[in-house]
């Protein structure tokens, strides 16, 4: 490894599996990381193991070997644990879900082999199959816990992680629609990448998911449930891609393998169609996310139209410094998750709060009011309010006020008010 400073760096935290990799920026590329010295073997199994005697733990294949071998207590559903807020018993210790995310994701960049991991690393990004507000805050909390500061990390679904590393390969590889084939086992869900090259930005979406159940794979070759196996997806290859244009195709998850999948192989290749296949796309295209969006700036002409994303701009008409203004709080185009701000303001001449949006793609914009029934009399501009938004899914936006009072001469009440509105 070359790099040891401004390091941007990805995780894959998989369900079942879980990688790391850095940008290499002699190479320009993102690089993974190997989870044993010597070998190329980038994944790791998404779990931790408690060493008492050492009064610590360990991720991975090692824990996987401590269990077994040393008597260690396995924790085995780690990504199941994190989706959840209550505390799990481990080894007579009660730990919470970010804790225990904490201590992985601690392990997981012990492998990057750089001195003070946090104050060299520009950017984390993490990346898992979906984000819920449970997850989010979890990673929060375990990302605060290692010391990295709130512009230090960011969180994307796969979805997001995908359109970054298909649109920062060779345009050759994306300038038509990308065909993803995600594997788990003999599950197998497909879906496509578009673009609308008729707007400005230019839209990105991603297609929702078409499924099919393969047969397990017997390992008799085409003769035995191979062949079928093999017939069975290249009828579904072909149901899905259709006559339409692909510049390539991206296959990934354990279940594919070339050794049964041949004749579908052959479909997939036709039409000069590149395939490519590998379970290191989603880290990689974690950390290619973190070198476009603060280095590159290359896509800047492009947005991924996720289904986390907020599309409304949510603002307020204030005077600020005297002046009549539009006060943003909101932004659209940016994921839930990201979404949240807080301010101060002194109320004039009213007792309820009015809101100002403005949803993507719409010229007419709404006022929407928030009542704060209870509110202490006092005289005109002595109110003092500290307002807080925060989404909490791509819809639902949870709204905080409180009563700061104003001064010695009208301490707070103390009351809050709290709101959870879609707009």
């Amino acid at each position: 490894m070359n790099e040891i400073r401004d390091l941007i760096i990805g995780i894959d935290f998989g369900k079942e599996y879980s990688q790391i990799c850095y940008y290499d920026r002699k190479a320009e590329e993102p690089r993974s990381v190997s989870m044993k010295v010597g070998a190329n073997e980038f994944e790791a199994p998404t779990c931790l193991c408690r060493r008492v005697e050492h009064d610590d733990y360990c991720v991975g294949l090692e824990a996987v070997y401590f269990a077994r071998e040393k008597g260690g207590v396995l924790v085995d559903d780690l990504y199941g644990i994190c989706e959840k807020e209550e505390p799990v018993l481990i080894a007579g210790e009660k730990k919470a879900p970010w804790e225990l995310l904490a201590f992985f994701l601690k392990g997981m960049l012990k492998f990057m082999g750089v001195m003070e991991v946090v104050k060299n690393t520009k950017c984390l990004v993490l990346t898992t199959p979906s984000l819920t507000e449970c997850q989010v805050r979890n990673l929060e909390k375990a990302c605060e816990a290692l010391g990295f500061p709130e512009e230090k990390y960011m969180m994307m679904d796969y979805g997001e992680s995908f359109y970054y590393y298909a649109l920062t390969q060779k345009r050759e590889t994306w300038n038509r629609s990308v065909g993803w084939y995600d594997f788990h086992q003999d599950d197998v869900t497909f879906r496509r990448l578009t673009m609308n090259g008729a707007s400005r930005p230019v839209l990105v979406r991603l297609t929702e998911a078409k499924s099919a159940v393969l047969t397990p794979v017997s390992g008799q070759g085409t003769e035995g449930n191979d062949g079928k196996r093999d017939e069975e997806f290249s009828s579904f290859v072909k149901e899905t891609l259709g006559t339409d244009l692909y510049s390539s195709i991206q296959i990934t998850g354990r279940g594919f393998d070339q050794k049964w999948a041949k004749k579908s192989v052959g479909i997939l290749c036709q039409q000069r169609r590149k395939v490519f296949y590998g379970n290191n796309l989603f880290a990689k295209g974690a950390c290619a996310a973190g070198k476009e969006k603060l280095e590159d700036k290359n896509l800047k002409g492009y947005r991924y139209m996720s289904p986390a994303l907020v599309l409304c701009d949510v603002g307020m008409d204030m005077r600020v410094m005297g002046s009549p203004t539009y006060y943003s709080l909101i932004e659209a185009g940016k994921n839930w998750y990201e979404c949240k701000a807080s301010c101060e303001l002194i109320l004039d001449d009213t007792e309820e709060l009015i809101f100002v949006v403005n949803r993507f793609g719409e010229t007419e914009k709404k006022r929407i009011g928030m009542a704060l029934p209870g509110m202490p009399v006092r005289p005109n501009k002595t109110t003092r309010l500290f307002l807080e938004l925060a989404y909490v899914s791509p819809k639902e936006c949870r709204i905080t006020v409180k009563d700061l009072g104003f001064g010695e001469m009208f301490p707070s009440s103390g009351k809050v008010w709290k709101e959870s509105v879609e707009w």
